[in-house]
């Protein structure tokens, strides 16, 4: 693996718990990038910050500028948008659709809703990315049953403790916290390490 990776558990000896599972995750986006595929990223309070945070990551440069090639370029008539726009890694967050969500939550079953976004979205290749602090919240495990029935791979972040989550998904990345703020706190230098990293794969410096 990466300086990235390594320099992950210097820095927090106590994901090493984690390494493993921190790389089938990064070789679960790498198979979903290779392939054309994007991620889809869900999670409730502070877990729908971080899909929005690990969206912005991967949607634009993170530590690296991703200026378009010469080709890329010449397709645009405005050479300023050509110079301005940055290739990006196609991620949504299925928390950030606010009047589709609350349409869908009026409308129908709410904690279904976000099963609703998965399954409509979901297409080959496509990985669903879960945040989840007790892995147990019912609107996202639904979200990951959607994503097995679409025959899509799935990823999720929680706590130590086994869940719904951890059963479900294909790779599940339990931090080794149980209390609510510890876990948050570790969630974000793993997901900015996986951005990073696949960053590092698909562009130049």
């Amino acid at each position: 693996m990466s300086r990235i990776f390594d320099e992950l558990f210097i820095r927090y000896p106590v994901l090493d718990v984690c390494k493993n599972d921190i790389k089938n995750a990064y070789n679960a986006m790498v198979e979903c990038y290779d392939n054309g595929g994007k991620l889809l990223c869900c999670g409730i309070g502070g877990s729908a910050a971080d899909c929005d945070h690990l969206v912005g990551e991967l949607m634009k440069g993170f530590l690296k500028k991703r200026p378009l090639s010469d080709n890329e370029k010449q397709s645009f008539e405005n050479p300023f948008i050509a110079d301005s726009l940055q290739k990006g890694l196609p991620a949504i967050s299925l928390c950030a659709h606010s009047a589709l969500m609350t349409a869908f939550s009026n409308d129908e079953i709410p904690s279904l809703v976000f099963a609703q976004q998965v399954y409509a979205y979901a297409k080959k290749h496509d990985v669903f990315v879960a945040f989840s602090i007790s892995g147990n919240s019912e609107n996202v495990v639904y979200a990951a049953e959607a994503a097995k029935a679409a025959g899509i791979k799935s990823i999720a972040v929680t706590g130590k403790n086994e869940s719904r989550l951890s059963n479900i998904c294909d790779v599940c990345i339990r931090l080794p916290e149980t209390e609510t703020y510890k876990i948050q706190e570790l969630t974000l230098p793993v997901y900015h390490c996986l951005a990073a990293m696949i960053e590092e794969k698909y562009f130049e410096i």
